[in-house]
């Protein structure tokens, strides 16, 4: 563990002393921000994207429960959706560019500690689930950069496909059935993680605003948290059913589940409730962007 500090100690140096001469030479470069504050900007305009990519899909599964537009979308078929909009390219550089930005600083969270989290049980915990969050978003950012790179028409079939093609790799393993099965309960860990984290969790411990403004704004978390988790429970027991079954064609997709709990009784309902819980998750991200307390960490060193 110390060789990593140990390493990273002289690259800080050398750079320290590179953008020291550099500031002196080059009046342009005098007028660059800080590191420190550089991490902090990059760090808010991450929440900014993340807060645009629920808003979006919340939307969007909104408008599908009322039938304005087709079947209900994920994350990723929200972007592709958006993509197909005008000016959609440009949405997605912005959109993979935030949240390249909102990667970084989960790495900046999970392995360097920027919110001071420690390792107890509990700070470690956290940690890693910043880490796994940074990951989910590298795929996401990658596909905002695909699709700037080439947009295509959203199939919500596609998405299907996919899944089925991973669980049938997973069956081909040895233990396969078991495997797929332990993907399914980790989805639905990952779902009743948000749901808990929504009841037990202090928002406003993170905000720097006036306690009348946290008591306001620190609803919207608990409510998107609430529609997160509830959203992955379809998913996670599609998949759970195929390992148990050994059968991929009980896999789907994100928003396909969700458009299968549509078709339930009250199913209208409850999708329309989830989707207005991705838009509060979506606005406190925004608040997030404005108001969180960024510590970006000054020595680069793993803890």
């Amino acid at each position: 563990m110390d060789a990593v500090p140990n390493a990273v100690s002289p690259l800080r140096s050398l750079l320290a002393r590179l953008g020291g001469a550099g500031r002196k030479r080059s009046p342009l470069l005098r007028r660059v921000p800080p590191l420190h504050d550089l991490l902090e900007m990059a760090a808010r305009v991450g929440y900014g994207a993340r807060g645009f990519v629920y808003l979006s899909v919340g939307v969007l599964v909104l408008f599908a429960t009322l039938g304005l537009i087709g079947d209900a979308v994920g994350l990723r078929g929200a972007l592709e959706w958006l993509s197909q909009r005008p000016l959609g390219r440009l949405w997605m550089l912005l959109v993979g560019l935030g949240l390249t930005a909102f990667v970084m600083w989960r790495m900046l969270q999970s392995v360097f500690d920027a919110d001071h989290e420690g390792t107890s049980r509990h700070g470690l915990m956290t940690r890693m689930s910043q880490l796994f969050s940074g990951l989910s978003y590298t795929g996401l950012a990658f596909a905002a950069f695909a699709l700037f790179a080439g947009p295509r028409a959203s199939d919500p079939s596609e998405g299907v496909v996919e899944s089925r093609e991973r669980a049938a790799t997973l069956l081909d393993l040895p233990f396969g059935r078991w495997l797929l099965i332990a993907a399914g309960l980790t989805i639905f860990g990952i779902g009743v993680a948000n749901v808990v984290k929504a009841w037990r969790e202090d928002f406003s411990e993170y905000l720097d605003c006036s306690v009348r403004m946290c008591r306001r704004v620190t609803p919207l978390a608990r409510i998107g948290h609430v529609a997160r988790g509830l959203a992955y429970l379809p998913l996670a027991g599609l998949v759970i059913l195929a390992g148990w079954h050994a059968r991929t064609a009980e896999v789907t997709s994100f928003g396909a589940a969700l458009e299968a709990v549509e078709r339930r009784t009250a199913g209208e309902w409850i999708i329309g409730l989830i989707a207005l819980g991705f838009i509060a998750f979506g606005a406190f991200s925004f608040i997030e962007a404005r108001f969180r307390r960024i510590r970006p960490p000054r020595d680069l060193k793993v803890r």
